[in-house]
């Protein structure tokens, strides 16, 4: 089950388009990144914000089309499921409706202080799966 998908804008700078005149594929993982870390920002308590850092395990991209200069892009992300201290996204990026790259990701929430797995518990998970409740939400 996943969660409600999060808009993130990108804004697309000169320093992000390559020596084709699109933008380079390494921004994409950039974008990806802001997009979660904006997502749990966002939803999470400041507490837990505080507290917890997140640290990317695998992208798994694949490209559709080139997004250039002028475009006006949006990733779309969508937490599929929280396992652990691990966490699971999907993030399309589009132009309009035109899918420019496939993301699939995981990330490993860890303690701030210490740097070590910190598992999202039920309280938090409950904020990102908002029509879940403890009998039939994601495993956690």
């Amino acid at each position: 089950m996943s969660a409600i998908p999060f808009h993130f804008p990108i804004r697309i700078l000169p320093a992000d388009i390559d020596f084709m005149g699109h933008v380079n594929n390494a921004r994409y993982l950039g974008w990806v990144q802001d997009a979660v870390l904006a997502h749990w920002n966002k939803l999470a308590p400041a507490e837990a914000v505080a507290e917890r850092l997140w640290v990317a395990l695998k992208h798994e991209i694949t490209y559709r089309r080139p997004a250039f200069l002028e475009d006006d892009v949006v990733a779309r992300t969508v937490l599929e499921k929280i396992h652990g201290a691990r966490a699971f996204y999907h993030t399309i990026i589009q132009r309009g409706e035109v899918v420019l790259a496939e993301v699939r990701s995981s990330w490993c929430c860890v303690d701030a202080g210490t740097l070590r797995p910190a598992r999202i518990g039920d309280e938090i998970s409950r904020l990102f799966f908002p029509a879940t409740n403890a009998d039939t939400g994601p495993a956690t």
